[in-house]
């Protein structure tokens, strides 16, 4: 199929004067080309996914790298045929386009002054081969899926992507094969230009190809007879020269993707073949890559990992050479400040290889592992060789080694930039370039650098923590890579990019690397494609010899939690409303442009953060869930939640209205559940009147008519509940009895521990203020308010109940916490301890707490106290107890920010799988959005969040889902479109007492 329809790149000569046009150029209008680019898109794109205002286009023009443009325009593109237009549009008004995944790239290639295209969150198609020789052995698939997500779809399968980047659960497919990303293990045998099968790419004029298709090949064929003609013209001439053939076929022997991609022209005769493969690794350079089929590789069954202590890098360096031909999947090379940033204390002084050997049988894995032994017997490690085929102890070393980069970055000088380099040397004569590149790193003077990576491809990186900030440092920088240039190419013939990409970073030095001849025909390549020059300029093609040197990117502190923020991006897959409003990495990203301005002090500088600030209010503050979910996939730990909690409470200091406020509900909160009671009494009154259809048009034209200040109501919003202590005990079997006193019947309820219950064991219940006040939907399968039914449940196994003092005015300070009140939060969950240790017998009894994200607050602010949430405590006391007969209906399984960050995902699987033969994780659904009450306030959070839920549960006829967070059903149920409540109705449905 076919669709038809100068940009440039200038760096200033002085770095404080590139900084300061940039900060110009963030505030100018629209030159009037991008004027008319912009009118003409706008008759294809909605205005929603146009971003013209400052906030969002710097922080969408912030990558991984070390380098920062802000574009004119940002287009969150949607489909192939948007990206068709867009570039017909573009080449029509000599408009520059560059084109973003995840932006974890490193080399300044994803970044851009002019029209930056995101192609992340809205590309995420794929499918599986399932008839081949081999299920799984093709796939298909779109750039904006992360490639952590492919091979956790391919896992069923036995197979895996071949490129592996430390990035791989944050780098999306498009930037993986268009920078050709390796990895620790794949090294030249399967990256992605070796698995890659055919593409669909967009050309700069708009035309669509096909490679995969017989029909779009003969239509593009008759429409650029040209075209085809010069790629096999170059062909032709490279195979004629053995010279050009030599030097090629030698410079790909080892990893190298600096320049473009010329290993195509001696591997394949066609043409569409050659062109589908000159994608990989272009950097956007040449076309847009909206699709591409590879190959998978055998994921093998048996790993085993060890962590080799070697005195020196050189050392270690000599034992990578010998594993080459052995056994040997991978060896990571980790030096001394590599340890020191990940906290290896064991590594102290020392330097490791990282060493892992794979299988398909138990016995070849044992066989390897003597093998490896053997070839490292005469090789003096500091300690005994030691494997491990426990998968949570060799996940921990292979963690460290994925958070490398921004844990380095983390201990950088405050204001300092950090920089990677990414060389690679043959193999043979690595331990040689190892010594030779420590001592230049020493000989500059750069005593905080770092040098690990994938040494068996003889794959290095190395970390700089810079400054810019005057003449001599720029120099001193400036010679140090002048150095590096001669000692990778003049003296070991090496590669200056293995795996990061040219990009900017890398672009003066291509024709030294290639020679002219062959840097003439990446010229030509070029010029074939695009012959206007309009993609992604700056890139791989720079005039300008310092180019490397500018454009660099401020890291000014802003607050001491995210000072050591690298922006790496690696938080991104568990941030909520990434792709949305902001991402976890862009609230940081504003966060410091803010410091930035504020610094500066002058009037226009204060103007522009009040108006910041402003801006930053809806998609920074009010879109974040604050459940801190970021730090899980961030090496550092940085949690952005708490940065926006800081935030809210400085919006509302003490002595506030809206603080005053939260103290009186504090202070008072059993008043405030009458209320709200009689709040959801009359919606539901109103739901059985009017009927769910006019019932949600009115609550919607309410809340929308009201700025977002009256919550939404939907059919998923419970029916109100009235927790009484004497019923919930009666049912017990422990409550109050007949042949009580009335005065003693109304004794307080932890009175109840000295009722005579032989040998039944005794939970302390806290029924979170929740489920306190809010009983179950109209419509819900089963009627019985989560408290009622948790005690049932307890009283099924045996289970003796003992509830708090004043369990209405008991609340764990979540609310005050996300609320921006932390000494409120505080102050509430210090008042609930005192009544759970008093009722537990200074923590006698395990304390049971009904939802887990109260019960992750009460573990953080609470010690020496046997603390529960309910599927930890089935798994641990019930299970026994209880006869389970699982059912076959098929369920769906939802697993809370709280109980991620309590590792305990495997727990609520294991307990899931025990009630039913049938148990679905639904994939690319983390943070709900709820949070708490933002699901009622900022529903269209919950809903981006759990966009991809409906489909796949209505693929797999899934009926009913469970969880262990109330909100977090409501927010299920409303866009699931099946009813979500509780684990423990599950348990209770499939199990009797013994």
């Amino acid at each position: 199929m076919l669709y038809f329809g100068n940009g440039s790149f200038c760096c200033p000569a002085s770095l404080h004067f590139i900084r300061k046009s940039q900060e110009n150029k963030m505030r100018t209008k629209l030159s009037p080309s991008h004027q008319k680019f912009l009118a003409r898109i706008r008759n294809f794109i909605p205005e929603s996914r146009i971003y013209v205002d400052f906030l969002r286009r710097l922080a969408w023009g912030t990558d991984a790298g070390s380098y920062r443009l802000v574009p004119q325009l940002v287009i969150r593109s949607e489909n192939e045929m948007e990206i068709s237009k867009i570039l017909e549009t573009a080449s029509q008004e000599g408009v520059s386009v560059t084109f973003r995944a995840a932006g974890t790239s490193l080399s300044g290639q994803s970044i851009s002054d002019s029209v930056l295209v995101v192609a992340g969150k809205n590309w995420e198609k794929y499918s599986v081969s399932e008839d081949g020789a081999v299920d799984g052995e093709i796939v298909t698939l779109e750039p904006g899926l992360v490639g952590g997500r492919v091979n956790r779809i391919l896992k069923p399968y036995g197979r895996k992507l071949g490129p592996d980047p430390a990035s791989v659960n944050s780098a999306m497919i498009g930037g993986i094969v268009m920078n050709n990303a390796s990895g620790m293990n794949c090294g030249t045998h399967a990256n992605s230009d070796q698995l890659l099968l055919s593409v669909r790419m967009v050309l700069a004029d708009g035309t669509v190809l096909d490679t995969g298709s017989a029909e779009s090949r003969d239509a593009f064929q008759k429409a650029k007879p040209e075209f085809t003609a010069k790629i096999g013209e170059i062909r032709q001439r490279i195979a004629q020269s053995p010279n050009l053939t030599e030097r090629i076929r030698k410079k790909y022997a080892v990893k190298n993707v600096m320049g473009l991609n010329l290993l195509p022209f001696i591997r394949f005769e066609d043409p569409f073949e050659i062109m589908a493969h000159l994608l990989v690794g272009s950097e956007g350079t040449l076309a847009f890559l909206s699709q591409v089929t590879m190959r998978t590789v055998p994921d093998l069954p048996f790993k085993a990992s060890a962590m080799l202590y070697f005195h020196s890098l050189e050392d270690a360096s000599r034992a990578v050479v010998a594993m080459k031909d052995g056994p040997v999947y991978s060896a990571e090379m980790l030096d001394k400040k590599s340890l020191e940033a990940a906290k290896d204390e064991i590594g102290k002084g020392l330097t490791a290889v990282l060493t892992e050997t794979v299988a398909a049988s138990k016995e070849e894995l044992e066989a390897n592992i003597l093998a490896i032994c053997a070839i490292l017997k005469d090789f003096p490690t500091v300690m005994p060789i030691q494997f491990t085929d426990k998968p949570e102890e060799y996940a921990e070393f292979w963690k460290i080694r994925s958070g490398i980069f921004p844990a380095v970055g983390g201990t950088r000088e405050p204001g300092s930039t950090c920089l990677i380099e990414d060389v690679a040397f043959p193999i043979d004569r690595l331990p040689e370039a190892t010594k030779e590149l420590e001592a230049l790193l020493a000989r500059h003077e750069y005593r905080d650098a770092c040098i690990y990576g994938h040494a068996l491809e003889g794959n290095y990186h190395f970390i700089l923590n810079q400054k810019f900030d005057s003449d001599a440092e720029i120099a001193r920088y400036e010679a140090l890579m002048q150095d590096v240039v001669e000692l990778v190419v003049g003296k070991f013939d090496g590669s200056l990019k293995a795996e990061h990409g040219t990009g900017r970073n890398m672009a003066p030095f291509v024709a030294v690397e290639w020679g002219e001849e062959l840097f003439g025909i990446m010229r030509e390549i070029k010029m074939l494609f695009d012959p206007q020059g309009i993609l992604n300029p700056g890139v791989i093609f720079n005039e300008d010899p310092r180019c490397h040197l500018k454009d660099l990117k401020p890291l000014p502190l802003a607050n001491s939690l995210i000072d050591q923020c690298i922006e790496c991006g690696f938080c991104e897959v568990n941030c909520m409303s990434c792709g949305f409003t902001l991402s976890s990495r862009q609230r940081i990203v504003i966060q410091r442009e803010l410091a930035r301005l504020e610094s500066l002090q002058t009037s226009e500088s204060l103007a522009e953060a009040r108006r910041l600030r402003r801006a930053f209010h809806y998609p920074g503050n009010q879109t974040c869930a604050g459940d801190g979910l970021c730090s899980l996939s961030c090496p550092m730990g940085i949690s952005v939640g708490e940065l926006i909690h800081q935030i809210r409470a400085s919006e509302i200091p003490p002595g506030s209205l809206g603080y005053r406020i939260g103290k009186l509900s504090a202070r008072h909160f059993s008043t405030l559940k009458p209320p709200l009671r009689m709040v959801l009494k009359i919606a539901d009154l109103g739901h059985g009147v009017l009927g769910m259809k006019m019932m949600s048009k009115v609550c919607r034209m309410l809340h929308d008519g009201s700025g977002k200040r009256i919550p939404l109501w939907t059919s998923a919003m419970p029916r109100a509940y009235t927790f009484r202590e004497r019923e919930l005990l009666e049912i017990a079997g422990n409550g109050p009895r007949n042949d009580l006193a009335p005065a003693e019947s109304f004794m307080p309820v932890s009175s109840a521990v000295d009722l005579p219950v032989p040998d039944s064991p005794t939970v302390v219940y806290f029924p979170s203020c929740i489920n306190q006040t809010f009983g179950t939907p109209r419509h819900a399968p089963d009627s019985t308010p989560l408290a009622k039914k948790t005690v049932q449940l307890l009283q099924k196994a045996g289970f003796r109940v003992i509830f708090p003092k004043n369990p209405g005015q008991l609340c764990c300070g979540t609310i005050w916490e996300s609320k921006g009140m932390p000494d409120l939060a505080e102050e509430k969950v210090r008042e609930l301890e005192s009544a759970l240790r008093e009722a537990s017998e200074l923590g006698k009894f395990p304390i049971l707490c009904d939802q887990s994200p109260c019960l992750y607050r009460m573990r953080e602010c609470m010690k020496g106290l046997k603390l529960y949430e309910p599927v930890e405590f089935i798994e641990r006391f019930l299970v026994d107890r209880l006869e389970w007969h699982p059912k076959e209906d098929p369920v769906a399984v939802h697993v809370t920010c709280s109980m991620k960050k309590m590792k305990m995902e495997p727990l609520i699987l294991t307990l899931a799988r025990r009630c039913s033969k049938n148990v679905l994780l639904p994939e690319n659904v983390n943070c709900c959005g709820f949070a708490g009450d933002r699901g009622f306030t900022h529903p269209e959070v919950n809903a981006w969040a759990l966009r991809s839920l409906r489909p796949q549960l209505e693929k797999y006829g899934v009926k009913i889902g469970y969880s262990n967070s109330r909100t977090c059903e409501i927010g299920l149920t409303a866009n699931g479109g099946i009813p979500y409540e509780s684990i423990v109705y599950l348990v209770d449905e499939v199990t009797v007492g013994k």
